[in-house]
C-alpha cells in the first residue's frame, strides 16, 4: 500500500474513532444490561409474573376486555390492544382522543383468560428505564437518536479503516501476536487490534442496526405518510365512525386471512397506525426472528369486512429486522451471553483505543509503525 494511501486511512481511523468513541463507550455501557432487560425485570418484580391459563380455559371475548379497561379510565376511547407473546396477558392502550400521544396514554393490563386485571409494569420510571433512554436518545427525544445514529455510522467507519490497516500491520506477524516484552504501548496496540478483528464483524452489524434503529420515528411516520396516506384517500369526506364493530370478530377475520401468523397488536381508527376508519390488525410470524416482522390486516371498522392486505415497504422490514438483530434477543439466553461477551471485548477496543490515542505520537511516526510491522520477520518485535 502506498504510504500517502496508507496515512489517509490511518487519518479516517483516527477521526472517526475519537469522534465516536465517547458515545460508543455509553452505548456500550448502557447497551449490556438492556440485553438482559426482562430477566432484570422479573429479578427485580418489575415484571411480575402472570398465571398459566387453566387446562381447557378459553380466551375471554376481547370486546369485554376492552370495556373493562375503559371501566378504569372514564372518558377515555381506546386506542390499542395488544398480546404479550410470553405470558397470558393483554394490554389495553387508552387516551382522551384518538390522536393521545403515547405519554399521555393510560394502560390496564388484562389475563386472556380470566379477564382478571393485573399490576401494570411501569414502563417510564426507574433504572432500567433511565438506562433505556441514555442508550436510545440521551433524554432528547429524536435528535438524541439521530446523534447516536451518526456516532453509530462514524463507528462503522473506524471500523473499516482499522480493518485496512490492520492488513499490512500484520502481515507477517501471526494472528493474535501480544508482544509485551519492550514497550507498554506496543502490548496495548496488539490487544487493541486483536480483539478489534475478533469483534470487528458483530461490531459493524451491532452498529449499522443500531444507526437503522435511529431511524425508527422518521421511517414510521413515512409509512403512514406513504402507504397508509394513499389508502386513507379512498375515504376523504366520510366522518370518522363513532361506533364500531366487534374487534373480536375483526380479530378472527385477520387470523382467517393470515393463517401462518398470529396477532402481535391491534390499532383503532384515528390512531395513525391504519386510517380513520379500520382497525389495524397487524400480525407477527410465530418463530423468535419473524415475530418482529408484521403484516397489517385493514379490517373495516363499521361493518367488520376485511379491507386490504398491505405489504411493509422495505425499509420497514429493515427496521424491524434491526432490532432484534441489535439486541440479540431472538436466541435465548445462550445469544444474549453471547452478545453480552462481545459487548465487553468491544468496550476493551474503545478503552484500549483511547489509551493509544493518549500515548500517542506523530501520525508519521505510527504510519512508519504500521509500515515496518508490515516488514518485520515473523515473531519479530518492530517496535523501536
Amino acid at each position: 500500500m502506498q504510504r500517502a494511501t496508507l496515512k489517509a486511512w490511518f487519518l479516517v481511523h483516527k477521526w472517526t474513532s475519537l469522534v465516536c468513541t465517547v458515545f460508543l463507550l455509553l452505548l456500550c455501557l448502557t447497551g449490556l444490561p438492556l440485553v438482559f432487560w426482562e430477566e432484570i425485570s422479573h429479578l427485580t418484580g418489575a415484571d411480575p409474573e402472570v398465571a398459566p391459563a387453566a387446562a381447557g380455559a378459553q380466551r375471554a371475548n376481547v370486546d369485554e376486555l376492552v370495556a373493562r379497561a375503559l371501566q378504569q379510565y372514564p372518558g377515555d376511547v381506546p386506542l390499542f390492544f395488544g398480546w404479550d407473546d410470553h405470558s397470558p396477558s393483554v394490554y389495553v392502550n387508552t387516551g382522551a382522543r384518538p390522536d393521545t400521544p403515547p405519554p399521555e396514554m393510560h394502560t390496564a393490563v388484562l389475563h386472556e383468560y380470566t379477564g382478571e386485571l393485573l399490576p401494570v409494569a411501569p414502563f417510564n420510571e426507574g433504572v432500567m428505564y433511565f438506562i433505556y433512554r441514555l442508550h436510545t436518545d440521551v433524554f432528547v427525544g429524536l435528535p438524541g437518536m439521530l446523534f447516536l445514529g451518526a456516532m453509530a455510522l462514524l463507528f462503522a467507519v473506524a471500523i473499516v479503516s482499522g480493518l485496512v490497516l490492520y492488513a499490512p500491520f500484520m502481515r507477517k506477524l501471526p494472528f493474535g501476536t501480544w508482544r509485551t516484552g519492550r514497550s507498554r504501548r506496543l502490548a496495548w496496540l496488539d490487544l487493541h487490534n486483536v480483539l478489534g478483528i475478533v469483534t470487528l464483524g458483530w461490531a459493524f452489524v451491532v452498529g449499522i442496526t443500531g444507526a437503522i434503529n435511529t431511524l425508527a420515528q422518521p421511517l414510521e411516520q413515512a409509512w403512514q405518510t406513504e402507504q397508509l396516506g394513499d389508502f386513507a384517500k379512498q375515504y376523504e369526506g366520510r366522518p370518522r365512525p363513532t361506533r364500531f364493530t366487534s374487534l373480536d370478530a375483526a380479530i378472527a377475520t385477520a387470523r382467517t386471512a393470515e393463517p401462518g401468523m398470529t396477532p402481535a397488536f391491534v390499532s383503532y381508527p384515528g390512531t395513525g397506525y391504519s386510517g380513520d376508519h379500520h382497525y389495524g390488525v397487524f400480525m407477527h410470524g410465530n418463530t423468535p426472528l419473524t415475530e418482529r416482522l408484521y403484516r397489517p390486516v385493514l379490517i373495516d371498522a363499521e361493518t367488520g369486512e376485511l379491507t386490504a392486505r398491505p405489504q411493509l415497504p422495505g425499509y420497514m422490514t429493515a427496521l424491524l429486522l434491526s432490532q432484534p438483530l441489535h439486541f440479540g434477543d431472538y436466541g435465548g439466553m445462550p445469544l444474549k451471553i453471547l452478545w453480552a461477551l462481545l459487548d465487553l471485548l468491544t468496550i476493551a477496543v474503545l478503552v484500549s483505543g483511547l489509551y493509544l490515542w493518549a500515548k500517542r505520537g506523530s501520525t508519521e511516526a505510527r504510519v512508519t509503525e504500521i509500515e515496518r510491522a508490515g516488514l518485520a520477520a515473523n515473531g519479530q518485535d518492530a517496535a523501536t
